[in-house]
């Protein structure tokens, strides 16, 4: 039987209802129907949103995230010896997983929220109809980010075939939807909408306007290359309209005992650790986040060590390789704070990583020069971080040195001659500028994958090993093929969506954003 999209079970919403808020007991009765959202009530509609906040990030977030975009943008490197992922090998039971968690479980509960509060629903309200589509934009793009085109529009259509949109489309649905969202909210600034409710911003229109245009604007760099004038557009109306700013802007989702940190969790399965790239770049940069983002290696107090990505089983059964002699995560990243440690949605630093490209490429990003919001953004990350000291702060931005050679297994040499302090030279300042966003954005190894496909920078390592053919190891990885799931019950608009990518379903083939 063909898959509709549209199915909401119960045990979905109760799963992250119990624990995220204790003003839910009478949960059981939000939808008997396990076929129609919109037997969802008021409460019960405003639980999926919940819902759909949760599940968006927590779905697959092991074999999704952490085994193939963390591992791509080279945040972590793979220390299990079974895994292939990090030989750029697409463990399709991995894939195949991300993709029915999120459509089985994130979206149905969204398209609750969508179908409720938009004009006509049982619970017509503007502000959190356009909230639930600022959320719809967030979850989908890293989606087809992996996979170009996807089932997207025909989403609980409840048609037995499931068309696939082509990124494009897609792309150009999202900053629609973004501007007309923002637009709505505007008449509802200064209140809430969701209240408690809401895990991230606790309903707070302001915030949500603030991170739609953020989400613009990065929306509108990764297509900057194939659609310039209407990246431009965008960018510009999205800085116009406020974007985030101070870490006090900053998006992150709440968890508790029932609703997890995925990450927190999966650090327990000891599966991976830091990576070459982040050794050589912050021990060069003498970067103070270096002890936020990992841990010494077991044993020592101060001595940080990453590993190269691609090693086969053998070279991680080295001595030098295996999880003891190498960093992982810091202690806010472990399980002991699974239930309190907040997921990181979105920085207030991406800002202003973005407006330094922005005015790189001739945008008006408002008042200030490249060079201003790339410091600027330097400082807001390192605030983000807990490095408030001024005269630190000031000493790294205007550092000088470069990132360094790695006495490792591989004799590693550093990742790159470019320095922190902003460049004189023209050709340097964006390899700068992405180097220190994908700083910034740690652990978002989503961002950092897709921002490394578009531009080429920071400039990664190539992998030791790779077991992938379409994707040799000094290859980077364009995407990820289609699932087995897609192959049995929707075969034939799968086909099409492999027409519509223009190139072979395999993971050398580039998105429609990802101009050569």
């Amino acid at each position: 039987m063909k898959r509709s999209y549209k199915i909401l079970t119960l045990a979905l919403l109760t799963t992250v209802a119990i624990g995220m808020y204790s003003c839910t007991g009478d949960f059981e009765e939000i939808n008997t129907n396990k076929t129609k959202l919109t037997s969802l009530d008021e409460l019960g509609t405003e639980n999926a949103f919940a819902a759909a906040q949760y599940r968006s990030i927590q779905a697959s977030w092991q074999t999704y995230q952490s085994l193939f975009a963390d591992l791509q943008g080279q945040y972590f490197a793979n220390v299990a010896q079974n895994f292939s992922s990090d030989r750029n090998v697409m463990v399709g039971s991995w894939l195949n997983g991300a993709w029915t968690g999120f459509y089985g479980t994130a979206i149905p509960a969204l398209l609750g929220v969508l179908e409720n509060t938009g004009p006509g629903g049982a619970y017509e309200n503007a502000g959190k109809f356009a909230i639930a589509n600022i959320w719809k934009v967030y979850m989908f793009l890293p989606r087809t980010d992996y996979w170009g085109p996807i089932p997207y529009s025909k989403v609980g259509s409840g048609e037995s075939s499931i068309e696939y949109d082509t990124q494009e489309f897609i792309y150009k649905d999202f900053l629609t939807t973004l501007k007309t969202s923002t637009a709505s909210l505007q008449a509802l600034k200064g209140t809430k909408v969701f209240g408690a409710v809401d895990q991230i911003y606790a309903g707070d229109v302001d915030k949500w306007i603030l991170f739609a245009n953020t989400l613009r604007l990065r929306i509108s760099m990764r297509m900057s290359e194939v659609e310039p004038a209407l990246a431009k557009t965008n960018a510009e109306e999205a800085v116009a309209g406020g974007t985030l700013s101070i870490n006090a802007d900053d998006a992150f989702l709440k968890v508790t005992a029932n609703s997890f940190n995925p990450m927190n969790q999966a650090t327990a399965w000891n599966e991976f650790r830091m990576s070459a790239a982040m050794e050589s770049v912050l021990k060069g940069y003498a970067d103070p986040r270096i002890s936020k983002y990992y841990a010494p290696v077991p044993g020592t107090t101060n001595t940080f060590k990453g590993l190269r990505n691609g090693y086969t089983q053998g070279q991680l059964g080295a001595p030098e390789n295996n999880a003891n002699a190498t960093s992982n995560v810091a202690d806010m990243f472990l399980p002991a704070v699974q239930a309190t440690n907040p997921f990181a949605i979105m920085y207030a630093s991406e800002a202003y990583f973005l407006k330094a490209e922005g005015v790189l490429k001739g945008w008006n990003m408002g008042t200030g020069t490249a060079k201003d919001f790339y410091e600027k953004g330097i400082e807001t990350a390192m605030r983000q971080w807990g490095i408030t000291d001024a005269a630190a702060v000031s000493a790294y931005i205007n550092g000088t040195t470069p990132p360094v050679a790695l006495a490792d297994f591989s004799k590693t040499p550093a990742l790159t001659d470019v320095p922190v302090k902003f460049s004189a030279d023209a050709t340097k300042q964006l390899e700068q500028i992405i180097t220190q966003k994908w700083l910034a954005n740690y652990p978002n190894g989503h961002e950092a994958w897709a921002e490394y496909r578009r531009t080429g920078y920071p400039k990664l390592y190539a992998r030791i090993n790779s077991d992938n053919p379409d994707s040799p190891k000094d290859a980077v990885v364009r995407r990820t093929p289609y699932v087995s799931s897609e192959l049995q019950t929707n075969k034939a608009e799968m086909d099409k969506a492999i027409t519509k990518l223009g190139g072979a379903d395999n993971s050398a083939t580039r998105l429609w954003w990802d101009k050569p």
